[in-house]
């Protein structure tokens, strides 16, 4: 390397250390773009399940799934809403167990006979508002 070009590199070295300037990059890096300040989690409010009898459960009460429970954010003792057939709206305290049955809940079989509700009819849960 000749003189001229170790001059002309250390002038320049120096020249940018004086001004300051920093790279715009890693300033850009550092600011989260708009669409993840924004980003919100759809959650699932309601959802269609299958009603079976349970006779060991007391009545008032519904058996419900953990894994169905943190979909629909119900917490043990919380109120659920069940609608059968769009018409036939009941609400119950949860009672949350482990299951492996996301599309099952369990109720008393007297007090759904008296309701007019079938074992294994299909209905939509969703947490009382």
């Amino acid at each position: 390397m000749s003189k001229e070009n170790k001059e002309t590199t250390s002038k320049s070295t120096e020249s940018k250390e004086k001004t300051g300037k920093i790279d715009v990059t890693r300033l850009v890096s550092i600011i989260p773009p708009a669409s993840q300040l924004k980003r919100r989690e759809a959650r699932i409010r309601e959802k269609r399940i299958r009603i079976r009898y349970n006779e060991s459960l007391p009545q008032g009460v519904v058996k419900i799934s953990k894994k169905l429970a943190e979909m629909l954010n119900i917490k043990d003792g919380d109120l659920v809403d069940i609608v059968v057939a769009g018409r036939h709206k009941f609400v119950y305290k949860a009672m949350i167990e482990e299951g492996e049955g996301v599309n099952e809940v369990y109720c008393n079989p007297e007090e759904l006979k008296e309701r007019g509700v079938a074992d294994n009819s299909i209905a939509t849960i969703r947490r009382h508002s």
